[in-house]
């Protein structure tokens, strides 16, 4: 099949260098530090695991929607997992990430996960959470201008399908350009985009599952929502825009798994010892929870926490060296610490200047550290399940 290009873009001007609202790009730097830092990705990505023994997958395909898959660390460690569960049943992988340059991380772990899964569909879109499950933008004109590429990938080694992948880099780039909004800060697509890979020699195998542009999508038997929103938010507006229209992408039994920081951990004590009344976590479990009952109603179930047998928090921690702490802490370590709370508590960049440039934070983080011996971190987590 040949590869398939329709429409390109051109990234708008973005909001001002010294705007006051959060902006999405300024914590771009942030979070990759954050990443490669902490182990939050991976205990994040063993507390969805728990879920695989609930599902139910039909044919043609077991159906999987990361719903915000970042640098596709979560996602391909997710992907692992599934096929060590289920290793002859094909899969359909559909991946929102409004970000080209994380879709361009992510791009890199997938060849692997092609090698080890051949029937395997990977589908990459930047469109908003309530068009996403469904790769079909609700507007018409987005319609008309989506660009939609596919991707049969040739060769028997993850080494050539990777140089197949890589090539990619240059529609990425020009797809997944971004205007910001001067209200929220947060980055909108200039058109939409999808971008469908397969291998080859399964396109037969896969004929049913491959996303065909404005047909019908089938539901998803797993969802993945980890942090997919502001923490400040109320619980109406990320009901609204991202939890209901996710839980209603569900197949029948399917399960949406939602994962959001508490702040009851060190990391916020470190962000109260520059601003002591701090409190981004807007909307703990109980009540996102009942705002999403509210909407979605008896179709759907939300179990309380004793009906979960899985973990309802989990923690997960700043990666350190044996004996880090046990002397004077070093800089680039209490840099990687304050970069995680400020992270982790979303605090906007205008706000860090006074902080940084007094050296305050450098106090703040260290007294944490060494009353805590180490840094670590908690999240939540709870489960939608469709009847």
């Amino acid at each position: 099949m040949v590869t398939q290009t329709r429409g390109r873009r051109k990234l708008d001007e973005a909001a001002p260098a010294d705007s006051p609202q959060f902006r999405f790009y300024d914590n771009r730097q942030k979070y990759l530090l954050f990443v490669t830092t902490t182990n939050e990705k991976q205990r994040t990505a063993e507390r969805v695991a728990q879920e695989l023994p609930y599902l139910r997958p039909r044919p043609p395909a077991l159906r999987l929607f990361d719903a915000g898959t970042g640098d596709g660390t979560v996602l391909a460690m997710a992907q692992r997992a599934l096929h060590h569960r289920y290793p002859g049943v094909p899969f359909c992988v559909v991946a929102k990430e409004i970000s080209g340059e994380d879709v361009r991380l992510a791009l890199q772990k997938m060849a692997d996960r092609l090698m080890e899964h051949p029937q395997t569909v990977l589908v990459f879109t930047n469109l908003l959470y309530s068009e996403a499950p469904w790769l079909t933008p609700r507007k018409l004109d987005d319609q008309g201008r989506i660009a939609w590429r596919e991707v049969p990938l040739t060769g028997t080694s993850a080494h050539e399908l990777d140089a197949q992948i890589q090539a990619q880099t240059d529609f990425v780039s020009r797809a997944w350009a971004t205007r910001t909004s001067p209200e929220t800060g947060n980055p909108s697509y200039v058109a939409p985009a999808v971008l469908v890979l397969y291998r080859a020699d399964q396109r037969f195998g896969l004929d049913g599952i491959i996303p065909r542009p404005q047909a019908a999508q089938l539901p998803y038997d797993l969802i993945i929502a980890s942090q997919p929103f502001r923490a400040r938010l109320s619980a109406e507006r990320k009901v609204r825009n991202v939890l209901a229209p996710l839980a209603r992408a569900l197949a029948p039994s399917g399960r949406l798994v939602v994962v959001q920081s508490t702040g009851r951990d060190p990391g916020l004590q470190i962000v109260r010892g520059i601003w002591p009344d701090e409190a981004p976590f807007a909307t703990p479990r109980e009540v996102l929870t009942a705002a999403l009952s509210r909407d979605l109603g008896e179709a759907f179930l939300v179990p309380a926490p004793e009906e979960q047998p899985e973990q309802v928090t989990f923690t997960y921690g700043l990666e350190l060296s044996t004996g880090e702490l046990d002397s004077s802490i070093g800089t680039s370590t209490l840099l990687a610490a304050w970069n995680a709370a400020v992270y982790v508590a979303q605090i906007e960049d205008h706000r860090l200047t006074d902080a940084i440039t007094s050296g305050r934070y450098l106090t703040a983080t260290q007294d944490v550290l060494q009353r805590h011996k180490g840094l670590w971190f908690e999240n939540e987590s709870f489960v939608v399940l469709r009847r």
